[in-house]
């Protein structure tokens, strides 16, 4: 068993836009962390509102669509994770997102009941 991320399971947690998202799976898969759950989302952060137009009426779009991308890593180091990520989302325009990495407190694997590590 490796001692990567002092021996816990990390969960990394990313917010992305849409069109980074293909980078990003190629990212994880490279630095060898290829399972993900994504889900679509909104939100509102440093990326400016735009105003939009529809059937004549002006409107301001302030909740950008993004992606978001959670990782559960064990082996890999979970700080090399997010800095692939980092690196496969950056634009370097307002509104590239963010990346967290956060201590998971326990996993359970439904089929087999391991736990922990294994359970990952």
């Amino acid at each position: 068993m490796s001692a990567a991320n002092e021996g816990e399971v990390k969960l990394v947690v990313a917010y992305i836009r849409p069109d980074k998202l293909s980078a990003v799976k190629q990212a994880l898969v490279d630095v060898g962390a290829p399972s993900i759950s994504v889900t679509n989302v909104s939100g509102r952060g440093s990326q400016p509102a735009r105003k939009g137009q529809y059937r004549g009426e002006e409107y301001i779009v302030d909740l950008h669509q993004k992606v978001k991308v959670e990782c559960f890593v064990a082996e890999v180091p979970a700080d090399e994770v997010a800095e692939a990520i980092v690196e496969a989302a950056k634009t370097g325009d307002p509104g590239d997102g963010k990346v967290f990495v956060m201590p998971v407190e326990s996993a359970h694997q439904i089929r087999t009941g391991t736990t922990g590590v294994d359970a990952v």
